[in-house]
């Protein structure tokens, strides 16, 4: 499990409307109990994503938004393999929580 890393939702009723979680949390951290992820929704009922906030990624041809104001702990037990690596959007992914924080 690494930074960047995408997994399905391991909460499989909400999977409909948020079928990937991004892991966002340190690497150097070493092993904890949970991983800090960010849900990637889909844009039916999210709402018009704010700019800078909620870029768009594409996760297995599926258009999803990056619910940056969604961050949460997850149990490190419940992300099983990774669906594949955010390398593409690590800059868009940064600038969001940038934006959330105010580190911009």
């Amino acid at each position: 499990m690494a930074r960047f890393d995408v997994f399905s939702n391991p909460f499989a009723p909400e999977r409909s409307h948020t079928p990937f979680v991004l892991d966002v949390q340190n690497d150097h951290l070493g092993p904890l109990a949970t991983r800090v992820v960010i849900p990637l929704r889909t844009p039916k009922g999210f709402g018009q994503p704010a700019r800078g906030l909620n870029p768009l990624v594409e996760v297995n041809g599926r258009t999803l938004v990056v619910d940056t104001a969604s961050i949460a702990p997850v149990p490190s037990s419940l992300l099983k393999s990774p669906v594949l690596r955010a390398a593409p959007w690590r800059d868009d992914v940064l600038d969001a929580l940038d934006t959330l924080f105010g580190s911009y």
